[in-house]
Formats: C-alpha cells, sequence, structure tokens
C-alpha cells in the first residue's frame, strides 16, 4: 500500500483512536493484505491471515511512530501471522472426521452440554458473536454480514475458524487448529 496525502491523513486519524479512521483504514488496506497473504501464506491460511492481521492492526495502530512506516508494519504483521498459521499447521496430525465423532459420542448429553458451553466461552468475543448470529439466531452470513456491517467472506472466515477453535476444544486440543 502505498502511503499518499490522503492516507497518511487516514492513518494519522487511526492513530488517535477514531473508531470511523480505523474502519477507514482497515477497508483501505485489506486488498492489499489479501494479495501480500496470498504470496506468504499457505492457500488454506489467507482468509485467517488476513483477519487476524487486520485485528492486530486495528488494536495496535496507535502505538505507531510514524504514518509512512504504515505499509511495512502491515506486511510484518501479515508475515507473521503467515508464518504462526504455517507452524501451527504441522504441529499436528489432523484427527478425522470419524474419530472425532466417535469421541464425542461417547459423552453423556449433560457431559457433552457442559463442555459446549465452556468451548463457547473459551471463544474470543469476535468468533463467538458469529457462532451466536448463526448456529442460535440461525441468522444467514448474508444477514449477519449486513448486521455486523462486514463483508460475507470475512464473516465466514470468522464462522469456520470459530467452529474449528470449538472443535478442537471439545476434541482436548487433537484437532488442526491453532488458537486466535
Amino acid at each position: 500500500m502505498g502511503v499518499g496525502i490522503d492516507r497518511t491523513g487516514l492513518i494519522q486519524a487511526a492513530q488517535t483512536g477514531d473508531p470511523a479512521a480505523i474502519a477507514g483504514l482497515l477497508a483501505v488496506c485489506q486488498a492489499d493484505a489479501r494479495r501480500y497473504a496470498w504470496r506468504h501464506c499457505q492457500a488454506s491460511d489467507i482468509d485467517d491471515a488476513v483477519q487476524e492481521s487486520l485485528l492486530v492492526i486495528a488494536r495496535k495502530v496507535r502505538a505507531l511512530k510514524a504514518a509512512a512506516a504504515f505499509s511495512s508494519w502491515l506486511f510484518t504483521v501479515i508475515r507473521r501471522e503467515c508464518l504462526r498459521l504455517q507452524r501451527a499447521m504441522f504441529r499436528h496430525e489432523p484427527l478425522g472426521d470419524e474419530v472425532a465423532e466417535r469421541q464425542l459420542a461417547s459423552r453423556s448429553d449433560g457431559a457433552l452440554r457442559i463442555d459446549l458451553t465452556h468451548a463457547l466461552e473459551s471463544l474470543p468475543a469476535h468468533y463467538l458473536e458469529v457462532v451466536l448470529l448463526r448456529d442460535f439466531e440461525e441468522l444467514t452470513i448474508a444477514e449477519i454480514a449486513e448486521r455486523l456491517g462486514e463483508p460475507p467472506g470475512a464473516v465466514k472466515s470468522r464462522l469456520h475458524r470459530a467452529r474449528a477453535l470449538v472443535r478442537e476444544y471439545l476434541l482436548g486440543g487433537d484437532a488442526t487448529i491453532a488458537g486466535p
């Protein structure tokens, strides 16, 4: 992302903590983030890397010393996230669906409910929100995207990641999914 005059102003406004400026900045840099992740991540990790990187940017943009350093910082954050996801992928052997189903079926309904409650409580708020909207309020992806003001692809990615984290929790950490 080249830093022009208008982007510099947007970055500086985001550094003050202005929520509209942060949202605008994330919208402006999302395409560049996706292109960069496409070159540096496994194909299956692109959405997760972009999503997590943009969350880091939103949380930490106030600590950025100079607006001119934004582009290199953005790409550094994405590269680190791609590496983190790649390392996580090789930590575990995937747990097959049949093995997972048997493991979950061996638990009592009460124990499974308690475990599911704990799994949901362990999710970061941005993941819990999409799970509740989709699986409990039964909204469509489009309805969730409209309610959250986000693109449907981002909602799908976040929902997939949230469900994977719940699965990992329920299976005792044996699944191939890295934490948030």
